[in-house]
């Protein structure tokens, strides 16, 4: 129980918030056919998040938002230039950007010795939830020790701020941005601001990829923001289903995913342990795969008896 405490709890504590905060605003991207928006995002968010912790020298939510959102509207700027002004195709534009942006952020990143902290490469990318640890655990009793949960990870408390951000602009905004992403003409005939909406979407989704960062990885973010949103799109007719389901289906991922990521080696006799982001990652993808196939045979088999009652 004390090596579940120290090494296991404090990983899926993180994942969990993580992934319920990515899960939230993916509902959204992915009513509004957007989701692979929060990939690009995620990519140009780089060189902002890597900015503002230079500037700082802090990994503080507030420092990380302003960075990563900044990034994101410097990005969207260098695009619409592109577009109107030197006619670029929209497709090609996007990528031109995107795939500058986030190499500008890997070479600062290098140059700079960043990389020889928490912001390497791999780290960026798949995660390093194994980093997050808390020794001084001993017990059930820390549990509800105040000084011993007081040295948990601090990425737990920011991760756990984004989280409740998250949540908060989703449960104050949800009839808003249900109503932009079903009927953009009839929210705009209506008199709702969109593009503050937009605007208040990609802030919610600046700061679930911001979590992803230091702890989580931008394949966890990516995956976390479109595959449990999407699964629970398939089984839902009203967006709070859906996005309970999905929050649901998110925590699902982070259980199963690192428990195969962490006992799946031993099971099979390997004294090693798989990177726990990407096979959470992974899971949800899995997961996604097997709700396809199975709604496709639903609607095969429902298809079918409607054709013989016809023919009967």
């Amino acid at each position: 129980m004390t090596a579940f405490l120290q090494l296991d709890l404090p990983a899926l504590i993180g994942a969990s918030f993580a992934a319920l905060s990515c899960a939230l605003v993916g509902n959204f991207l992915v009513l509004t056919r957007r989701a692979m928006v929060s990939d690009a995002l995620s990519h140009v968010m780089l060189p902002g998040v890597l900015a503002a912790f230079m500037l700082t020298g802090t990994t503080a939510v507030v420092a990380m938002l302003a960075g990563g959102v900044g990034a994101a509207l410097v990005a969207v700027g260098l695009v619409s230039f592109l577009i109107r002004t030197a006619k670029v195709e929209p497709s090609a534009a996007l990528g031109v950007v995107f795939t500058t942006l986030f190499a500008a952020g890997v070479l600062a990143m290098e140059q700079s010795g960043i990389a020889r902290t928490a912001f390497d490469v791999h780290h960026v990318i798949t995660g390093n939830l194994e980093a997050l640890v808390w020794p001084t655990a001993t017990g059930i009793g820390s549990l509800f020790s105040l000084s011993e949960l007081a040295e948990m990870p601090r990425a737990l408390g920011r991760l756990a701020a984004i989280l409740l951000l998250v949540a908060a602009i989703v449960a104050l905004a949800q009839k808003e941005l249900a109503l932009v992403a079903f009927d953009p003409d009839f929210a705009r005939a209506s008199g709702l601001p969109v593009g503050a909406l937009d605007l208040l979407l990609l802030v919610a989704t600046a700061l679930a990829s911001v979590a992803a960062f230091e702890s989580v990885g931008v394949v966890l973010a990516v995956a976390m923001i479109v595959c449990p949103p999407a699964t629970a799109r398939l089984f839902t007719q009203t967006l709070p289903a859906q996005i309970r389901l999905s929050c649901a289906l998110a925590l699902l991922s982070v259980f199963l995913g690192y428990a195969v990521a962490t006992l799946g080696p031993q099971a099979l006799g390997y004294d090693i342990a798989l990177n726990a982001a990407g096979m959470i990652g992974a899971v949800s993808g899995l997961m996604f795969g097997a709700a396809v196939m199975y709604r496709s045979r639903t609607l095969a088999r429902l298809s079918g008896r409607e054709t013989l009652s016809l023919s009967s």
